[in-house]
């Protein structure tokens, strides 16, 4: 896949897993965003070591894969690094 896709679909992955984490972000969309992408990675890595498979390209396994790890950074985020 194609560092375009993985931008484009951390982009989707970060605004869904936005929309799903209860609580205020102080980071905003563009943080959210930007931690989106890295959850796209963080979730294709993941979903490989679990046995799910890899994010193979833009489609409804991929976006779940990448909204979950996302939601996994976003989590961390909030905990960690915003207290």
């Amino acid at each position: 896949m194609g560092i375009f896709s993985w931008i484009i679909l951390g982009l989707i992955a970060g605004a869904l897993a936005k929309w799903l984490m209860p609580g205020n972000d102080g980071g905003g969309w563009i943080v959210t965003m930007a931690l989106g992408i890295v959850g796209a990675f963080v979730g294709g890595w993941v979903g490989s070591l679990i046995g799910l498979g890899p994010v193979t390209g833009v489609n409804i396994g991929s976006l779940i894969t990448a909204t979950l790890g996302a939601f996994i950074v976003l989590l961390v985020y909030n905990k960690f690094i915003r207290s």
